[in-house]
């Protein structure tokens, strides 16, 4: 019998080992090799999280702080280096998204109606 978790676990271990996640690798390292790319970066994730959060919590951020956000957004896509970061997680992310829907869609068969 198959264990669902140890499947899990060799899922795991695809997707680190795929040319996806690799190259989100490749791309932080060259960020981390930059401090000032680096700080401009981890700058930007700080202030995109704090607004998840407040967006998690029902409030929206106010129109100043989402137009600064898009400001140093457009500042920071400026950079090589981070332009290859974003498509990466893209990609990655693309993956993910594409294995959730195989988990779900082998499943839905639990809940389709008899009478169909």
């Amino acid at each position: 019998m198959t264990n669902v978790y140890d499947k899990a676990h060799d899922l795991a271990r695809a997707l680190q080992q795929s040319e996806e996640a690799a190259a989100v690798d490749t791309a932080m390292k060259a960020i981390a090799a930059e401090p000032e790319t680096k700080q401009m970066f981890d700058n930007f994730r700080k202030r995109q999280v704090e607004m998840q959060q407040q967006m998690m919590t029902g409030e929206m951020p106010n129109p100043e702080e989402m137009e600064e956000m898009e400001k140093l957004f457009q500042v920071i896509s400026m950079n090589a280096n981070i332009t290859a970061l974003f498509e990466a997680e893209r990609r990655l992310s693309l993956v993910i998204q594409d294995v959730n829907k195989i988990v779900t869609d082998s499943l839905s068969y639990l809940y389709q109606s008899e009478e169909g």
